[in-house]
């Protein structure tokens, strides 16, 4: 028993219809109050018919009625207006600061049973269920199902988009420096997507623009500054790009990144960050304007184009620097792709809607989440075996954002899942 709980339910109505306090007194609920977030009152603005008498003033909800001396709340003034004290147990008798008894409602005799049981079973599921609300989902109407992940969908894009905002800042207002920081950070998957985003930034957008007619000159100067062009290397091309990089780093006086960030173990080989950082060069290289072409583009399927990019011949049969393997193009795969517009391309789409206030690029970010295919992870497949199966990205998306923020903290409370099944 908790007080988020005693408050839930009296800001939820989920009590017996008569209400008494403990002097027996009759209590209509006109109004609960509103839910106060800051010092005072937990509800304020409440309006009471106490035993025939009309009130409206403040309503505090304590566990225990002993709770509001141990609070001290008697002797603080902005308590004088509480015309109802709401607790589980009632156990002393209280006064505020004027010396006033506020009545007092003991909600454990009108709490309904099964409110009580529907939220022990939420807090303390059965060990073998993954997700608290796994077995009872099929008590959520659908289409409630539905508007809940589609407001949750927006809820991660306002979250992701923090990131967009930080970057931005960082950028002095450059939309084509975060369009580019931001593919790169996760260009490098969750492994390298650390040292991706330290090379973008340490490799300035307007350098590589003047030689984006040059791809070798472009991946020279990436791969310099990852870092992975300072040991010797017996194989043509590594050593060319290493002869292109000391010119330019001199010309330009660039200070790489360390090779020693860049992770390779445990990826496969496809991943590794020499395949995906000739793949991003390739990018850069046909992709000036970045930000400018895909902020005119609304469909998922053309996005696709845009991450259609294949790393240097050189790549063809090497996965590291003199070390050949069996031939294999390297190119930028759909998973890839996919990534790139779930997690960088549409939240910059939507921060960029916001701050400008178009709310069509708002839309459009959502409506490309829509178009995608659902992602295959282990918390998308946890929901999968509930019953709850997504059909898009913008499910995924939305079934993440329940997971990650809600369901790992036990914040049934808050989600409208929870409600549902409380309530029911």
């Amino acid at each position: 028993m908790n007080e988020a709980f005693l408050q839930y339910v009296w800001q939820h109505r989920l009590l017996d219809s008569r209400l008494e306090t403990t002097a027996g007194e009759e209590v209509i609920v006109e109004r609960v109050g509103e839910r106060n977030s800051n010092a005072g009152p937990d509800f304020e603005n409440a309006r009471l018919i106490i035993g025939g008498v009309q009130w409206a003033g403040n309503v505090e909800v304590h566990k225990k009625t002993s709770d509001w001396n141990h609070h001290r709340h008697s002797d603080d003034k902005g308590y004088n207006n509480v015309v109802l004290h709401v607790v589980y147990e009632h156990d002393c008798e209280i006064r505020t600061e004027n010396g006033q008894e506020p009545p007092v409602v003991e909600l454990r005799r009108f709490i309904p049973e099964v409110v009580w049981n529907n939220y022990e079973h939420l807090m303390n599921p059965p060990a073998e269920i993954k997700i608290a609300c796994g077995d009872r989902l099929s008590g959520v109407p659908d289409f409630r199902l539905n508007c809940y992940k589609e407001r949750l969908a927006v809820e991660r894009l306002e979250q992701k988009s923090q990131m967009v905002r930080q970057m931005l800042e960082d950028s002095k207002g450059g939309w084509e420096t975060t369009c580019y920081w931001l593919t790169a950070h996760y260009f490098g998957g969750k492994a390298n997507s650390f040292p991706f985003e330290l090379l973008a930034k340490a490799t300035p957008l307007n350098l590589l623009a003047r030689y984006k007619n040059n791809p070798l000159k472009i991946e020279a100067l990436l791969m310099g500054q990852a870092g992975l062009l300072e040991e010797y290397f017996d194989d043509d091309y590594p050593r060319q790009l290493q002869t292109e990089y000391q010119a330019l780093r001199k010309g330009y006086s660039l200070t790489p990144i360390s090779g020693y960030l860049w992770k390779f173990f445990r990826l496969r080989p496809s991943s590794f960050p020499t395949v995906r950082i000739s793949e991003f060069a390739a990018l850069v290289a046909q992709s000036s304007s970045l930000f400018s072409k895909l902020l005119a583009t609304k469909d998922a399927s053309s996005l696709y184009d845009f991450f259609n990019v294949e790393a240097a011949d050189y790549w063809a049969d090497h996965y590291m620097f003199d070390k050949p393997t069996k031939a294999s193009r390297k190119r930028a795969g759909k998973m890839l792709a996919e990534s790139l517009i779930i997690n960088a391309w549409v939240p910059l789409l939507f921060e960029y809607g916001v701050q400008h206030g178009r709310q069509d690029l708002k839309d459009t970010a959502v409506a490309i989440l829509q178009q995608l295919p659902a992602e295959r992870n282990s918390i998308v497949g946890m929901w999968d075996e509930a019953g709850l199966k997504a059909k898009t990205a913008a499910d995924t998306q939305a079934l993440l954002q329940l997971y990650e923020n809600y369901c790992k903290g036990h914040r049934c409370l808050d989600c409208q899942i929870g409600f549902c099944l409380i309530k029911n």
